[in-house]
């Protein structure tokens, strides 16, 4: 069955490839632009013409060669992640040309993609293409799932400004948190958590020790941390927890995002305060609840939508872009999620 093409579709496009392992400082060095054939899909797959691809943290550590939870990227060959495209040609008829879909190959301008990959977005509530490259399914299960955020809580969530931390703030509000705190890198980043974001308060890295401006912003402890950072952001957690607090640990950005490129970053934790305090620690990755995608869009969407949720992002255009994009996501520049339109 020969597949079903829009017109238009040119014979070539482009990919970003690792050029080089990272070793040290994020540069353009790292990366490669290379022209390729459009693929065509075999039975099974779909073709897609990616329009917005998301970049993480994680890729940074991904391009290290570090022995990691997932699969590292390979010098010479294209990188991958998040995307939102539109299907061009659909062989096997599960899908249909012109549909909106999400995918995890971008990185690139047109994707041959596993039916299997591939979801639908069609039903989905959201307003914008955009919206279904946040981490906000991260922050929800977070909250609501691990750290089962309760009315009244104090919430301290670390690297606010981050994909998953500028949401973590409202959402901790929607929760019901009675006083959000939240750690970032520049007083220019804590004003916009506290006036747009859902934080009370902030902690700025640098500033001064995180304990001691922890215990100045949350003078009466914390019950819940999400925590996407660990180091010394996590120690001080827990120095000032309030018994029976959980905490949701959700990333290592303190090493992610460090000299060692996601190198393991030893973090010293009192036992003691662990077992009289009776502090729940418990780490969280979405692939382990594969229903709360869904659970999280209807929430984003109906948020979205009423004006009491609001999705911080960057948006870079054109695929040329993509390097620069993740560069200065491990520079800290942004706010919120960091996408590339293509």
């Amino acid at each position: 069955m020969s597949p079903t093409v829009v017109p238009g579709i040119p014979a070539a496009h482009r990919e970003i490839r690792l050029a080089a392992r990272v070793e040290g400082e994020l540069t353009a060095h790292h990366f490669m632009i290379a022209e390729v054939p459009v693929p065509e899909p075999r039975p099974g797959e779909v073709l897609v013409r990616n329009r917005v691809m998301a970049v993480t943290a994680a890729m940074r550590t991904q391009m290290t060669g570090i022995r990691l939870p997932m699969a590292s990227f390979v010098p010479g060959q294209a990188l991958w992640g998040s995307a939102v495209g539109e299907v061009v040609a659909a062989p096997g008829g599960g899908f249909t040309p012109g549909e909106l879909v999400h995918h995890p190959c971008g990185w690139r301008e047109f994707a041959a993609v596993e039916e299997s990959r591939v979801r639908s977005l069609a039903a989905d509530p959201l307003p914008t293409p955009a919206a279904h490259l946040s981490q906000g399914a991260t922050a929800w299960g977070a909250l609501r799932v691990a750290a089962e955020v309760r009315p009244g809580d104090t919430v301290f969530i670390s690297g606010a400004a981050g994909g998953v931390g500028s949401l973590a703030g409202q959402l901790a509000r929607r929760l019901g948190a009675g006083r959000v705190v939240g750690s970032t890198g520049s007083e220019r980043k804590a004003a916009r958590l506290r006036a747009e974001l859902g934080y009370d308060d902030t902690v700025v890295r640098g500033a001064g020790p995180i304990e001691r401006q922890l215990r100045r912003a949350a003078p009466d402890g914390i019950d819940v941390l999400l925590d996407t950072v660990g180091g010394e952001q996590l120690t001080a957690a827990l120095a000032v927890a309030r018994p029976d607090a959980r905490f949701a640990l959700v990333g290592a950005l303190s090493s992610q995002l460090g000299d060692g490129g996601g190198a393991i970053a030893p973090v010293e934790l009192d036992p003691g305060l662990i077992i009289s305090r009776r502090v729940a620690l418990r780490g969280f990755g979405l692939h382990a609840h594969p229903d709360l995608p869904q659970e999280w869009t209807k929430e984003f969407g109906q948020g979205l939508r009423e004006g009491s949720l609001v999705f911080p992002h960057a948006l870079l255009k054109g695929i040329q872009q993509a390097p620069r994009a993740l560069s200065e996501l491990t520079q800290g520049r942004h706010i919120g999620a960091v996408l590339v339109e293509l």
